[in-house]
């Protein structure tokens, strides 16, 4: 066991460690290279069944909702239109062969056409794509400095209701539901302040409310998180040590503690991405953005089986990439999980 590792405190306390302990083994045995291959390779393999299962998900829906988009009248598929679609994914043939067709195409960056606007299906996503990303992206900051501000608080107040309370706030936060607080949020502030125009969804101020709302019930699990690993950190003895030495409260939180307590922090936020791209959708709908909600809400209601399946993938390969980035990063972030030869 290296230096490091044998000195290193334990944070048995925070979520993710165990986890963590298992990169430091892997950067060890083949070193960094090693562990960018293999997470590489895991993230092409979560992405590649994130799409299998859609597909299988969506083939098991009672009926065949794309049959019946081309049988409506309203679409005006023609008997020739509905005969190249039906051979182009191959529709008339067992479900295995039409999976293997639709990978193909997928690989091929064709993710169909929708039954509805007869668009590509990877224009549609991919321009509605970027209002949602500024909104996750939003929210996440929003959300950290909520975070950072309890964790810092939590520390600095002393012992008594007040700091009970503010270490009380991320369950509070986590039992507020996001549909509650955005309908709250338009009632304060759009229409009795007159803060942001609700005709105007869009605006600057109309997403930084949105991205409130999706932000304040998301910090809760980073808060926790940081508020432990704060805990955890204040145990050991370089925080004595810092204030032996006559360094601020305030400064030891922030130069001492803040440090090593944002390594699991991280990590966490990758994990709440989902969560912030699950609850955009709910979100974009309230507020009547025009993102990836509106997408799947029309795609939902009319059937649209391609659109449905281009959304669920290219969210959750954004979800996947942004943690492999963490995943990525987080041995550049801990020396320990560098560490390619155990000491002598």
């Amino acid at each position: 066991m290296s230096t490091l590792e044998s000195t290193a405190p334990a944070h048995a306390a925070v979520p993710g460690r165990a986890s963590h302990r298992g990169l430091r083994g892997l950067a060890a045995r083949g070193g960094y290279g090693t562990y960018v291959a293999v997470r590489v390779g895991q993230a092409a393999l979560v992405i590649a069944l994130s799409y299998v299962l859609v597909f299988l998900g969506l083939a098991a829906l009672p009926g065949d909702p794309v049959r019946a988009q081309l049988e409506n009248p309203e679409n005006g598929y023609t008997e020739a239109d509905k005969a190249a679609v039906i051979a182009y994914w191959g529709l008339d043939r067992p479900i295995l062969e039409q999976l293997i067709t639709s990978v193909q195409h997928a690989l091929g960056g064709d993710l169909g056409l929708s039954l509805n606007s007869r668009a590509p299906v990877t224009d549609i996503v991919l321009g509605a794509l970027p209002s949602t990303l500024v909104l996750a992206g939003t929210a996440l900051v929003i959300a950290l400095l909520i975070a950072l501000v309890i964790g810092v608080l939590s520390q600095r107040l002393p012992v008594g209701p007040l700091r009970s309370l503010v270490r009380s706030l991320p369950t509070v936060f986590l039992s507020t539901p996001n549909f509650v607080l955005g309908l709250v949020l338009i009632q304060l502030l759009a229409v009795q302040l007159g803060v942001f125009s609700v005709i105007e969804p869009d605006s600057p101020p109309a997403t930084l409310v949105a991205a409130l709302t999706l932000a304040i019930p998301v910090s809760a699990q980073i808060a926790q998180v940081l508020v432990t690993a704060l805990d955890t950190a204040r145990a050991e003895d370089f925080g004595d040590v810092a204030t032996s030495r006559g360094v601020g409260d305030t400064a030891v939180i922030l130069r001492h503690l803040l440090r090593p307590s944002l390594l699991p922090t991280v990590t966490v936020c990758g994990l709440v991405l989902g969560e912030l791209l699950g609850g955009s959708l709910i979100t974009e709908t309230i507020f009547g953005r025009s993102g990836l909600g509106s997408v799947v809400s029309k795609a939902v209601s009319s059937q649209d089986v391609p659109v449905l399946q281009a959304t669920v993938l290219i969210s959750a390969a954004v979800f996947v990439l942004v943690n492999l980035v963490i995943d990525l990063a987080y041995p550049l972030l801990d020396p320990r999980l560098r560490t390619r030869k155990a000491a002598r």
